[in-house]
This record gives structure tokens, sequence and C-alpha cells, in this order.
């Protein structure tokens, strides 16, 4: 029970830490560290990783609310396409060949955190304000189907491809890209978390608790310090936190 609390423990620290300031999905962090260290069946530790996801990106999602750093309207026209388009994106996966992306997802990972740290994004709310409102509408819809599409067919990287567009394409000032993105995975993550323990049925009790708190507590303090922080300071932790949970699920896998 010590060695599960420990490994679920650290999990959620990277996890909750990916959360808070990146909008990462925990899924990334959570489910390589208990079928590496508890040897628990992938479906079982995707399921526990989305479950943790949930309360940590909802946390998340209200502290940046509450300070003015989230787009609830575009998020959710975004949101939509996501989970609509992550269903057809399955869909066409179980059609192919089974192959496996996650590697992908977890060297982006690695490549968006030092990308943050060497090319910050400094885009202001009065920039992103000056944004043809109609134009972003769509953008997001456009977005949120190719999101969604890549999410269902690989089975990974919603947060990270999230944050990426959402700065880069859709020109989000940082603060309100990662709230908005954790808005959306709050949703994401709960429609995910309901359909695995749906067909894979209940998974291991203290796991699943131990890293919802986990997550969530970590979740809270990284959401909290990067509402505070500047932009060029938030750039530089996510792109360290980022660049290091990179480097550590690979070394992992």
């Amino acid at each position: 029970m010590l060695t599960k609390f420990i490994i679920c423990f650290i999990a959620g620290i990277g996890a909750g830490l990916g959360t808070g300031f990146a909008g990462m999905s925990a899924a990334a962090v959570i489910s390589p560290m208990l079928i590496t260290f508890l040897n628990m069946p992938a479906y079982e530790a995707v399921g526990i990783a989305l479950a943790s996801d949930v309360l940590a990106s909802a946390v998340s999602a209200y502290t940046y609310g509450k300070n003015k750093n989230l787009d609830i309207k575009n998020g959710i026209v975004m949101m939509v396409s996501v989970l609509c388009f992550t269903l057809f994106g399955s869909f066409i996966a179980s059609l192919v060949p089974n192959q496996t992306m996650g590697s992908f997802s977890v060297f982006m990972t690695f490549l968006l955190g030092v990308k943050f740290v060497v090319k910050p994004v400094m885009t202001t709310k009065e920039a992103m304000a000056a944004a043809d409102p109609r134009k972003r509408l769509i953008q997001s819809v456009v977005c949120g189907i190719m999101i969604g599409f890549i999410c269902g067919f690989i089975g990974a990287g919603g947060g990270m491809m999230m944050l990426l567009i959402l700065t880069s394409v859709l020109g989000y000032e940082l603060k309100t890209a990662v709230g908005t993105s954790v808005f959306i995975m709050t949703f994401t993550a709960f429609t995910g978390a309901a359909s695995h323990f749906a067909i894979g049925g209940i998974p291991d009790i203290l796991c699943l608790v131990f890293c919802v708190l986990s997550t969530l507590l970590w979740a809270r303090i990284a959401a909290l310090f990067a509402n505070k922080a500047s932009a060029a300071t938030l750039n530089r932790a996510t792109g360290v936190v980022l660049a290091i949970l990179g480097i550590a699920i690979m070394i992992l896998g």
C-alpha cells in the first residue's frame, strides 16, 4: 500500500503541475507511471488518469476563470468540436491497423516545453481583444475538429495540441490559453473516464483516490502560481515543467 501511495503521489505531482501550468492531460504522466511501476493494465491506468484529470482541470479552470483568464464562449465551441471528432477519430482508428503514436505526443511535450523557454508567448489581452470575433469562432470550430480527430485517432496529445493551437493559431495570451484548455479538458476527461469505467469496470480504488487527490492538490498549487506570475515567468515555468515531464516520460517509456 505504501508503494502505491508513493507512486500515485509522485505521478500526481507531475500530472498536477502539467495541468495547472500548461493544461496538459494527466494521462500523459499518470498512465506510464502506473503501468511501469505498478504493472497495472493500460486500460485501467488510462481510466484512473482521466478521472484524475477531471477535478484537476476543473479546479484549474475555476482558478483561471476567477482571474479572468478564460474564454468560455470560444472554449465551449471548441469543446463540442473536440468531443464530436474524438468519437469520429476513435471510430476511424478502429478500422485501421493498430499503431502506437504515444511516443509522438511525449516528444511533442518536450519540444513544446523548449519552445516556451526559447520563444515565449508574449501576446497581450489587448491584442487578443482586437481579433475579429467571427474569425476566431470559425477558427475554434476548425481547430476543435482537428484536435478531436487526432486525439481520437492517436489516443493522446489533446492538452498539448490545444495549448499549441490556442497560442500559435488563435493568438491567445498564455494564461487565457491554459485557462481555456483546462476548461475544455474537464469535459473531455470526464467523458473519457466515464466511458473507461463503463467498459472496463471500477479500477483499483486506492490508486484512484491517491492519484485524484495528489493531482488535484498540485494542479491547484500550479494554477494559483501561474495566475499570479508575469508572462515571462509563466513561459519559463511552463517550458521547464513540460520539458522535464517530456524527458521523464520518454525515460519511463
